[in-house]
């Protein structure tokens, strides 16, 4: 069954500010406490992550906002159909070659290393074992399992060159495309797991992602969607991408977190100093004020908000639904910030003038 995205607001779980997966909004199907409308679901879920918002900008893969697609099953098919169909999926379906191809299992999951070597075929020598940190999947107490990622190789220009270099490196080299949870354990929280009687399957592969690979480009930011909105940002500021880092983390920034903005604000939610509001409100200033260093003049972020609309509404159609709306609170929030840095810019002004009056320079 191919549901639609969930909303970013949670319903009924007050754990989460925003949905950050794609098996977030569907947490009381695996636990049990809601039945399904099915055992075997799709979706692409929008969602948001803010832990790593001081990396956005900086780095090729760091976004606030992005799309998972997922499979998910309710006690139906497990870790066999799950790791074949993955496999089926990148080497028949978008004939990646099987050499590019990196898997890893939890060190203490003996049954998917059996599984991904005698029946899938993959070389042992593309096969990874990692710790609990990287390869085990839980959120204090409840479902819970070993988890197995299916890593590209983007080969050695994107490497850090260090000799040790492998998968699971912080570097651009080995990015990890796919994750297969095996949800097998009932745990308490404090190590102890159960084997549960139903186990369930949760699959996330991030659409940007999978994009860069497949369109074989450096970036999220280079995929075309969001090529078509990072182009639309140099245009109003005037200003070519790739000729200055600075300038080019500014013009990153404003492409993902306008992103974020309108999604936020299409799911009903305001800017406010608290909670997911406050989110959204630092978002949209992050955004305008960088905005200002690339030297843009006057409101802006409506215009670019409309971009992300034509973009995005044939998968998301609420956009063009709440397009008016959007733009409206999009561009009283801008204002309401502007007049903020220009006040503040009048006080400092008035303070050097004091300053230089008195022949002080510090």
């Amino acid at each position: 069954l191919r549901l639609p995205s969930f909303s970013l607001v949670p319903k009924d779980d007050n754990s989460l500010l925003l949905i950050n997966s794609g098996m977030a909004p569907m947490k009381k199907y695996f636990t049990g406490e809601i039945t399904p409308p099915k055992k075997r679901v799709t979706t692409c879920q929008k969602c948001i992550r803010t832990p790593d918002i001081e990396r956005v900008g900086i780095t090729a893969r760091h976004g606030t906002f992005f799309e998972m697609l997922g499979n998910f099953s309710f006690g139906d098919y497990f870790k066999h159909e799950a790791t074949a169909w993955a496999w089926e999926f990148f080497t028949k379906v978008l004939e990646i070659p099987e050499e590019k191809l990196y898997v890893s299992v939890y060190e203490k999951d003996d049954e998917a290393y059996k599984i991904w070597t005698e029946e899938i075929g993959v070389d042992p020598s593309h096969m990874v074992h990692l710790g609990k940190e990287d390869n085990f999947w839980e959120h204090g107490s409840g479902p819970c399992g070993p988890c197995s990622e299916i890593y590209y190789d983007r080969g050695e220009k994107y490497g850090c060159g260090k000799p040790e270099c492998e998968v699971g490196c912080d570097c651009d080299r080995y990015m990890e495309i796919w994750n297969n949870v095996f949800t097998q354990f009932d745990g308490d929280g404090k190590g102890n797991y159960e084997e549960l009687e139903t186990k369930n399957i949760d699959t996330g592969m991030g659409l940007e992602r999978l994009a860069s690979v497949v369109q074989d480009v450096d970036s999220i930011f280079d995929v075309d969607t969001i090529f078509a909105l990072r182009s639309k940002v140099c245009e109003l500021a005037n200003v070519e991408y790739k000729k200055d880092e600075n300038k080019d983390i500014s013009i990153r920034l404003i492409t993902d977190h306008i992103r974020s903005a309108t999604f936020m604000i299409s799911d009903g939610i305001m800017p406010s100093n608290e909670g997911r509001g406050y989110v959204l409100r630092r978002l949209i200033r992050r955004a305008a004020r960088h905005g200002r260093l690339l030297g843009i003049e006057g409101k802006f972020l409506a215009k670019l908000c409309e971009t992300v609309i034509e973009g995005s509404k044939d998968g998301y159609p609420e956009l063009e639904e709440k397009k008016d709306f959007i733009l409206k609170v999009l561009t009283q929030e801008e204002e309401k910030f502007n007049k903020t840095i220009d006040q503040g810019l009048a006080i400092l002004e008035d303070m050097e003038k004091d300053m230089q009056a008195k022949g002080e320079t510090v």
